[in-house]
């Protein structure tokens, strides 16, 4: 009688997968926020010129409108959202009163190297309510930058310029002796709240935005932003 034939199943020892780091990052980010009263919004990844560019007062001679920064389509009638901007264009016509939301997701620019991807990840937050002031935003600020990076942490807002808010800032943290940009902020335009059917004169509000891969680089260490979208599970391993 023939011996019978031995049957080998697949080994059980299957490795577990984790949280990408980006999204622990973003989750984090929500959980802070929402821990602040602000609601999540979520809109398209492919918008119109009007709500990615014109509602926030970023004029038709713009360089970020240019061919070589932005990703059209559709024959040059919409564009690949170069940021989650347009989501609070779309939340403040609908509400047009005060509000507190964020907007988490993927953004897209024409930039490839060491620090920046032609995809990548933003959370940006609005709030608009009577009497808002800078006071407010730096207070924000700083208590999104103290949770990030502890109580300890040095942060430094340096003039600067963007269409839809006014006066606006580059935020800056130090690390070691450099420091470093980690978001941008300032109080909306007043322009930005009438193209959205909001009263200027009675509403102000604080707007600020975030690069959640900038945010992982610091956090983790990392050097290179390519790593995070390599499939290494070397380097993802570490994550866990």
């Amino acid at each position: 009688m023939s011996k019978p034939k031995e049957i080998f199943l697949p080994s059980l020892d299957r490795e577990i997968g984790a949280v990408h780091p980006i999204n622990q990052v973003k989750f984090e980010l929500v959980k802070l926020l929402t821990s602040f009263g602000f609601e999540v919004a979520e809109g398209p990844e492919i918008e119109s010129e009007e709500y990615n560019f014109d509602m926030l007062n970023i004029p038709a001679s713009h360089p970020a409108r240019e061919m070589h920064d932005t990703f059209y389509v559709d024959g040059m009638k919409s564009v690949l959202r170069t940021h989650t901007s347009p989501v609070q264009v779309r939340c403040m016509l609908e509400r047009q009163g005060p509000m507190a939301f964020i907007s988490p997701g993927k953004v897209y620019r024409k930039d490839d190297d060491a620090t920046h991807l032609p995809m990548f990840h933003q959370i940006e937050g609005i709030f608009i309510d009577e009497d808002v002031s800078f006071a407010h935003l730096k207070d924000l600020i700083y208590k999104i930058c103290h949770s990030l990076f502890g109580e300890e942490a040095k942060l430094r807002f340096r003039p600067s310029y963007f269409p839809f808010t006014e006066p606006s800032a580059e935020v800056d943290v130090l690390f070691g002796d450099k420091w470093l940009e980690i978001l941008g902020c300032g109080v909306v335009n007043p322009k930005v709240l009438r193209n959205c059917k909001v009263d200027s004169k009675k509403y102000s509000g604080l707007a600020f935005g975030l690069g959640i891969e900038r945010i992982a680089m610091l956090k983790y260490g990392v050097s290179d932003i390519r790593d995070f979208y390599k499939s290494n599970l070397d380097f993802l391993r570490q994550f866990k």
